[in-house]
């Protein structure tokens, strides 16, 4: 992988890279040092208490966090899959086809099977098959669905939340010999959504969860886990500061970036005279830097959705439809066909074309298209670096500092609330 394919990675604030580079390399051990730092004003004994909780706590979370949604989701994929579906076939494809106005439909289940059944090639036929099966037992696949969603949120949520703060207290209890009895708690009740084999929404709501992204279900978990990590607290104190902190996490790691992103954006864009709204992956393709060039590259006529699935479907070789794909806009099957069964976001293929043209447009106005690409494309990268750093900095270093000064508000200590002696 290129520096530039891992910092365009990284720049997604769409996937989990950037949360990873966040959450492991940067704010876990900032927030160790931090913990350790403030509870060391005390004694010895508590800043010893708390860089043990706080490294069991960041690590083994992040573990979860990060990698345990998309371990469940591929567990229940193949569990659908043993069920003789395909869980790649988009539920949304459904919703097309409630249009009222058939001349505006140009995807959904019944309109591609229709549009693609008279193709030969195997994998078109296997796509074909599926939307099939999934057309024929809607109900059951939309359970199936549903299920993965919960599956996918809730045990990771159920871990982290409930599960993993009860064995890191108990661990705390345990190593302090000199610790006074304190009342049991009483186990938080979890409601046990897994096992009911009825569990089933309207079409609507079933499409809108099962095609949320891994970090749309990342932050739903988050949420879940603030309410655990809230619930499970040793004692009110700990239960504020618990709050104050997870809120503040969830709304710097899934709000934040993106209005940085676009302000950085912006801002470079008038200061340099340049275009940056582009992927570093796209500007720094040379086949897209020649095309504009010699004025070769080719174009959907219009961003409308007749013009934009005519263009994908009719020219799939196009460096326009090649760009799309390698942006999860469109996906083909290996014999060069649209995947009839993945749901084609036609906003987000319109919003694309239109920075694709804004680009070109500014590019042809530059003197030297390549200097121009190239600058826009470092530009861009030092933007995504910037962001991280940013984010990271408020994550690490703003968040936890607030933390420990609002805990001082509140209990007159800096030391962790839940650490200090009844």
């Amino acid at each position: 992988m290129t520096l530039t394919n891992i910092i365009s990675a990284i720049g997604n604030n769409s996937s989990i890279y950037p949360l990873i580079v966040r959450d492991c390399g940067i704010e876990a051990p900032s927030k160790i040092l931090i913990a350790r730092n403030e509870n060391k004003k005390e004694s010895k004994e508590l800043a010893n208490d708390a860089t043990r909780e706080k490294i069991i706590d960041e690590y083994a979370t992040s573990a979860i966090w990060l990698g345990g949604i998309p371990a469940v989701e591929c567990i229940a994929d193949k569990f659908i899959s043993k069920k003789g579906y395909n869980p790649n076939v988009n539920i949304k494809l459904f919703k097309e086809e409630q249009n009222k106005n058939a001349s505006n439909i140009f995807q959904g289940i019944e309109y591609n099977i229709n549009k693609f059944k008279n193709i030969q090639e195997k994998d078109v036929q296997e796509a074909i098959a599926d939307l099939v099966k999934v057309k024929n037992n809607k109900p059951l696949f939309e359970g199936l669905l549903t299920k993965k969603f919960f599956a996918a949120t809730i045990i990771p949520t159920v871990i982290m939340g409930f599960i993993l703060p009860k064995l890191n207290f108990a661990l705390t209890a345990k190593l302090r010999k000199n610790k006074s009895e304190q009342k049991s708690s009483p186990q938080p009740q979890v409601p046990n959504l897994l096992s009911n084999n009825n569990i089933n929404f309207t079409g609507n709501i079933t499409s809108t969860i099962a095609n949320l992204r891994t970090v749309d279900k990342m932050a739903i978990s988050d949420g879940g886990l603030t309410v655990g990590r809230v619930s499970t607290s040793r004692n009110k104190d700990e239960g504020y500061v618990n709050a104050f902190r997870m809120i503040g996490s969830m709304i710097l790691n899934f709000v934040t970036p993106a209005y940085i992103a676009k302000g950085l954006d912006k801002t470079s864009n008038k200061l340099f005279k340049i275009n940056v709204n582009l992927d570093p992956k796209i500007l720094s393709n040379k086949d897209f830097i020649s095309a504009i060039k010699e004025n070769k590259f080719e174009l959907p006529k219009s961003n409308s959705a007749k013009d934009l699935f005519e263009f994908i479907d009719s020219k799939p070789t196009s460096l326009f439809s090649q760009m799309a794909q390698e942006m999860k806009k469109v996906s083909y099957l290996e014999s060069g066909y649209r995947d009839p069964r993945k749901y084609v976001d036609i906003n987000d293929l319109a919003n694309f074309r239109t920075e694709v043209v804004k680009f070109i447009e500014t590019a042809k106005i530059s003197k030297n298209i390549e200097k121009f690409a190239q600058k826009a494309k470092w530009i861009k990268c030092a933007n995504i670096l910037a962001n991280v750093g940013i984010s990271s900095f408020l994550l690490a270093g703003v968040l936890p500092k607030l933390q420990y000064e609002f805990n001082k508000l509140i209990t007159g200590s800096y030391a962790d609330p839940g650490l200090r002696k009844q």
